[in-house]
């Protein structure tokens, strides 16, 4: 366990490293915003003997209550100040107590801060604001209490006026109790546990999933993020940024006007009518309008439109650049400043249109349409522990992918603003279902649920709160670009008030310019003609498959598996618990140690015996991530073979995970990438080559609205012992958003392959010989194993490395002549000192093959590379030393 610390501590402290650095990409905040987020002290309820105003009091001595994490769960706070174990290791979890046993009280706490508030001038206004309380809360201000109701809902925002309540003297207490969901559900094992969870307006994964184990105190806590705002008489809240981009546009050369239009809440807090001006920034263009507003009242205001002329646009990731324009609403009395409020604005339009021959949705930015590669997004930290730098690693690994949506999944929340932020920043659309599961819900039987169908049809109890959370959200996050299509629910609508209550009155009220869809494999979505739950399926499949099988025409929720490396398994599997699945195939079944069981494995079967039986956890790993890399290039290569034919877009199941789970990942819960990352970011390049295993065709795809002529595809044989083979080499040519087949090698490649495998190398080059797309398959003998990778000769690969610049290192793979391949080599970032990984790092391509004669340069970037203590590790299939270390030249 000791050493299980250090090497989780320093993960973390790479992180913390990196977060420091990281750009901050949320909206830029005002100056007259500060956040509550350190100093905080919090202790149980039933240790506390004394009242709301009473704790309040600044003279209550609470020195020795426990420190608290803010923005945080409780069981966050509890970790930190190491009071219970990590949950994420081995099984940790079971040993801290969960809620249903422990009861509402064990995790209802009080939480207190003392901050200073400056003398205010004449008309100056300061609020207290609550981004996110977990799931109800009472809040007291220096002996007085400031919420005149019960504060409920985990999705709601609540500000309070708090001028009246502040110290004279500068020197304030708040104390806030806060009080856990009011069912917090039985964790049985179902997908929710007993389903009670979602009877409430909040998180639904938290009482246990197929990919995660129960979180003990539902999430309890002030889990976002608590700020200070001081404003003039008038405040201007919720406003509302619209771009309109009509007509069909491309991506580069001279634009056609856009149109920009704005509206706000404004709040005068004078006890006096008030008169001012508001006004609205963007490009260089102001639009202003003159304002009276009545002593306490709340307006709405619509400025003029503002014309953009030649607008630089926003696209979608692989389709062109993601600019921004900064932005500003401000209010002005009497030429001095009340409020101000700063953006970050994407200009881009989004429609929809059903597609008759796919029959399904197909959607268009900017007048383009987008061919959907996307990825499921359940939460980015299963205990809330969000973070700007964790949003922008993780957003910026699906752009690495070469996707282009992120759908928020609807068993977990509305995301914070900095994950829409990371999107716009990258390129990433964002399809967000609102709260709610099939599994939850009612739509399926299910023993394990406490409720029938026809009540938990029902949920959540309280549909008042519920549109009223959604109407907050949406205004929460209404103006990023980034943000695409809004879900009624996961597999399942809301009930029939609540959705026509988003569908009819709330969306087309606050936020009408995008498409709703009333639940996730809906038939307005996605036409099932296969019968079944028209998405899955979740596991290994034969690549044939994802070729030749026609599933859903846009398919929500598709496939494979995700088991990390073994640095991965390490981070949270004890040693002794390092013990290999097996697969007995004639009960079908896997022998898997109960940590891994924990852990929510699911099977590799005979696919991993492919490669040689495992000799253990390590060579378990290693073997996996071949398969992981196998499936993910598949599937998108697949699905890429019959864009706009059977598909119009495919959304996989999921592509990240927020607890130590080993099942359907990109990168592991510490920011560290697999092979699944890089199979997907081969088989997604927006101009790729690739082949059917079926056919043996040679195909392109071009997922851009650029044509590409003259570009030479290049085909080549390589056996395993390094002897190649010319195929063809022809100049072929591919028209915009579009597949085109070339020719076939199935024959040649059979015949090549029969006895022990080969490898089959496709090349795109340019007229000036640089190279557009390369793609290295390793096929199987005639028996369908991979015999030949068994027994490879040692390579002879050179790798050296060396600093571009203070976050960027440069790897030069080079495999000698006469060589045999250098195949799938994995490139890390290490700290020397600690042998570690530097997490998180980005690598322009991993996981690769260097055929003899062949040079390949790899970028490898992290906030760490400047520093002297780093080195790039090289561990290959058929390296000649293993794993080795190469220094860094400067």
């Amino acid at each position: 366990m000791l050493l299980r610390n250090v090497r989780f501590n320093s993960i973390f402290r790479s992180i913390i490293i990196y977060s420091a650095l990281v750009l901050n990409v949320s909206v830029v905040k005002a100056q007259n915003i500060n956040e509550l987020n350190t100093g905080w002290r919090c202790a149980p309820v039933n240790s506390v003997k004394v009242s709301g105003e009473q704790l309040s009091s600044v003279t209550y001595h609470t020195d020795d209550w426990l420190p608290a994490t803010v923005p945080g769960t409780v069981l966050t706070t509890l970790l930190n100040n190491k009071k219970v174990p990590d949950p994420f290791y081995g099984m940790n979890n079971e040993r801290i107590p969960d809620i249903y046993k422990a009861g509402r009280d064990y995790y209802t706490y009080w939480f207190v801060k003392d901050f200073q508030q400056n003398k205010l001038a004449g008309g100056e206004q300061v609020y207290l604001n609550f981004r996110g309380v977990n799931y109800s809360f009472d809040a007291y201000l220096n002996g007085k209490k400031i919420n005149k109701e019960h504060a409920k809902g985990m999705f709601m925002r609540f500000s309070y006026n708090i001028t009246a309540y502040l110290s004279k003297t500068g020197k304030n207490r708040l104390a806030v109790i806060v009080h856990p969901p009011d069912v917090v559900g039985n964790p049985n094992g179902g997908q929710g546990g007993d389903g009670t969870i979602a009877k409430g307006v909040g998180l639904q994964y938290t009482a246990g999933w197929d990919w995660i184990q129960p979180m003990r105190d539902r999430n309890t806590g002030i889990w976002d993020k608590v700020t200070i705002e001081r404003t003039g008489a008038v405040h201007i809240t919720d406003p509302h940024i619209v771009t309109l981009v009509p007509g069909v546009r491309t991506s580069e050369g001279p634009q056609a006007n856009a149109i920009i239009k704005t509206d706000a809440q404004l709040t005068n807090a004078n006890t006096l009518s008030t008169s001012g001006k508001l006004s609205f920034t963007m490009a260089g263009k102001t639009v202003t309008k003159l304002v009276t507003i009545g002593a306490g009242q709340t307006i709405s205001v619509s400025l003029m439109d503002i014309v953009l002329q030649n607008p630089k646009l926003w696209w979608p990731n692989g389709y062109g650049k993601q600019d921004m324009y900064d932005a500003s609403m401000s209010f002005e009395i009497n030429g001095r400043l009340s409020d101000v409020q700063h953006f970050k604005i994407g200009v881009r339009e989004i429609q929809t249109t059903w597609n008759e021959h796919t029959g399904s949705r197909q959607i268009a930015v900017n007048g383009q349409k987008i061919f959907i590669k996307g990825g499921n997004w359940v939460i980015s930290d299963a205990m809330l522990r969000l973070s700007d730098m964790r949003y922008d690693a993780e957003v910026r690994f699906h752009r690495d992918m070469n996707l282009n949506l992120i759908r928020v999944w609807g068993g977990a929340m509305i995301e914070r603003p900095e994950f829409y932020a990371a999107c716009d920043k990258y390129g990433l659309l964002v399809f967000q279902d609102f709260w709610g599961s099939g599994d939850c819900n009612g739509r399926w039987l299910d023993p394990m649920k406490a409720d029938d169908q026809w009540t938990r049809r029902k949920y959540p109890d309280d549909h008042t709160l519920y549109l009223k959370s959604a109407a907050d959200q949406i205004k929460m996050i209404r103006n990023y670009a980034s943000l695409a299509i809004w879900c009624g629910g996961n597999e399942i609508t809301p009930p029939e008030d609540i959705l026509t209550g988003l569908r009819d009155n709330l969306l087309p009220k606050l936020d009408n310019t995008r498409w709703f869809v009333d639940y996730s494999n809906s038939e307005s979505m996605s036409r099932n003609t296969l019968g079944g739950n028209g998405d899955g399926p979740y596991g290994i499949q034969p690549l044939s498959v994802f070729w030749q099988h026609r599933t859903f025409p846009f398919n929500s929720e598709v496939g494979s598996v995700g088991v990390g490396d073994y640095e991965s398994l390490k981070r949270f599997i004890p040693a002794k618990n390092m013990v290999p699945p097996v697969y007995n195939e004639s009960t079908r079944s896997n022998k898997v140690d109960s940590v891994w069981d924990y852990h929510k494995y699911i099977g590799y079967d005979t696919s991993i015996n492919k490669y040689g039986k495992a000799k253990d956890a390590q060579d378990f790993a290693r073997k996996a991530q071949l398969v992981n890399y196998d499936q993910y290039r598949g599937l998108a290569e697949g699905f890429s073979s019959h864009m706009w034919d059977w598909y119009t877009g495919f959304i996989i199941w999921k592509t990240q995970n927020p607890w130590t789970a080993m099942r359907g990942q990109m990168y592991d819960y510490y920011l560290d990438p697999n092979a699944c990352l890089y199979g997907l970011h081969n088989g997604s390049e927006p101009l790729h080559v690739m082949c059917n295993p079926v056919t043996g065709m040679v195909s392109l795809v071009n997922n851009t609205f650029t044509a590409r002529r003259s570009i030479m595809l290049v085909v080549k044989a390589t056996d395993m012992g390094g002897k190649d083979s010319l195929i063809t080499q022809v100049f072929v040519d591919i028209v915009p958003s579009s597949t085109k087949n070339i020719l076939s090698v199935k024959e040649m490649m059979d015949k090549l392959a029969a006895k022990e495998g080969a490898f089959l190398t496709l090349q795109l080059f340019d007229t000036d010989k640089r190279i557009l797309s390369e793609n290295i398959y390793w096929l199987p003998d005639s028996k369908g194993e991979y015999s030949g990778l068994q027994h490879m000769q040692k390579d002879k690969l050179d790798v050296a490395a060396r600093k571009l610049d203070n976050d960027r290192i440069e790897v030069t793979l080079t495999n000698k002549p006469g060589s045999v391949p250098s195949f799938f080599n994995r490139i890390s970032l290490n700290d020397k000192q600690t042998g570690n990984r530097v997490l998180p790092t980005f690598y322009s391509d991993n996981y690769i093959t260097v055929m003899p004669g062949q040079t390949r340069k790899i970028i490898v970037e992290s906030k760490s590379a400047a520093t002297k203590s780093m080195a790039v590790e090289i561990d290959g299939w058929n390296s000649a030393d293993g794993a080795k270390q190469i220094n860094i030249l400067n």
